[in-house]
Order: C-alpha cells, then sequence, then structure tokens
C-alpha cells in the first residue's frame, strides 16, 4: 500500500462526514468530520509526520465536534497528539496533552500501556515538566 493510494482514500471518505455534520451525534457514534481528522492525526503519527499530526491536532480540537466526543475518545486523541508532539521535540505541549488526557479520563492514561508508555517517555525528557514526573511516578512508571 502506498502513502497516494491512502491519501485517495482518506479523500474519498472525508466526504461522508462533511455530509453527516458535527456534533449531530443522533446514533452515538463519535462519527463527523472531527472524527475524521483525528483518524488523520493518528496516521499522520504512525507515518512519522509529526508536523503534519500536530497542525492537524490544533485544528481539530478546535472544531465544534470536538466537545461532542466522548471523553475517552478525546483522551484516546490526546494520547496521539503528545507523540506528535514528542516527534516535533516538543516535551512540554506533550506533557500538557496528557495531563489534560488525565484530567478527562483517567483510565485512558492510568491503564492503557501504550498511554503509560508515552508517559513515560516525556517524563525522562529533561525538558520535561515536573507535573508530568509526578504522574509517571504515580504510575510507576519511572
Amino acid at each position: 500500500m502506498t502513502t497516494g493510494w491512502s491519501v485517495t482514500c482518506w479523500t474519498r471518505q472525508s466526504s461522508w462526514p462533511r455530509r453527516w455534520g458535527d456534533g449531530h451525534d443522533h446514533y452515538r457514534t463519535a462519527f463527523g468530520p472531527t472524527a475524521v481528522e483525528l483518524a488523520r492525526v493518528a496516521a499522520a503519527v504512525e507515518l512519522g509526520d509529526g508536523p503534519q499530526a500536530v497542525a492537524r491536532h490544533e485544528q481539530a480540537i478546535g472544531r465544534d465536534g470536538w466537545r461532542w466526543l466522548p471523553v475517552e475518545h478525546r483522551a484516546g486523541h490526546l494520547i496521539d497528539a503528545a507523540r506528535a508532539y514528542l516527534q516535533t521535540d516538543d516535551p512540554a505541549n506533550a506533557a500538557r496533552v496528557l495531563l489534560r488526557a488525565d484530567s478527562i479520563a483517567p483510565a485512558e492514561i492510568r491503564h492503557r500501556p501504550a498511554a503509560r508508555d508515552v508517559v513515560a517517555q516525556v517524563a525522562r525528557d529533561p525538558g520535561a515538566p515536573p507535573t508530568i514526573t509526578q504522574l509517571a511516578i504515580g504510575l510507576g512508571v519511572l
């Protein structure tokens, strides 16, 4: 599978959520333009494109649909955003979004192995704020 093919698929699929609308979750699916944008952030992180992931993240969380997503979905996304910030060598913002995720859905940070790994990685960075170090110690990952 090539990146060009993936982009084509994403482009075609993005018309559905626009028709559905943002913030109109009548069937509790959490599907809409914001959810699709969050998936694009996750894809950019997996492809190692931190700058694109960060830009998309910052745009997505400003959308109306962001506040309508379940807190677990938002927290899961914030974990992806932390990974993106790490890819751009920005541990302070990585820590900020992880702490936000912990405040809105603590179980996502405390029980998800991938989240615990990212918390540990951020806490080990010399530029990390003390609050993330405290969280890491509390989780037993540091």
